[in-house]
């Protein structure tokens, strides 16, 4: 089993930025596949990025390419997500999720853990 814990959400002006973290905690944080995913309100869960064992191997929606970056601290087991140039449009609940198997992907079922999620307000 594996826990996840998020923080770093929070209310934003647009063009600001926001860092979020993700603690795992449980297995070994190496061997996980980790990814970020947002819902907002009335809307389907989206992926927005993922990153393999090592950090080497990263992917992103279209949308967040060039904005955001995922990275990870296998030393203190997280996964961070740097958000920069945020928009009203990135206003959503930011989830980290973990899987074991080794592909980097970005479909929600394929992921085996889940946390809470943290709140993301972009205000216009």
């Amino acid at each position: 089993q594996v826990q996840l814990v998020e923080s770093g959400g929070g209310l934003v002006q647009t063009g600001g930025s926001l860092r979020l973290s993700c603690v795992a905690s449980g297995r070994t944080f190496s061997n996980l596949i980790m990814g970020w995913f947002r819902q907002a309100p009335g809307k389907e869960r989206e992926f927005v990025a993922a990153i393999n064992w090592g950090g080497i191997s990263t992917r992103y929606m279209d949308s967040v390419r060039g904005r955001f970056t995922i990275s990870r601290d296998n030393s203190k087991s997280t996964v961070y997500l740097q958000m920069d140039s945020l928009k009203p449009e990135d206003t959503a609940v930011y989830s980290c999720a973990a899987r074991s198997d080794p592909a980097v992907t970005s479909a929600p079922g394929s992921y085996d853990y889940w946390g809470q999620g943290t709140q993301v307000v972009v205000s216009s």
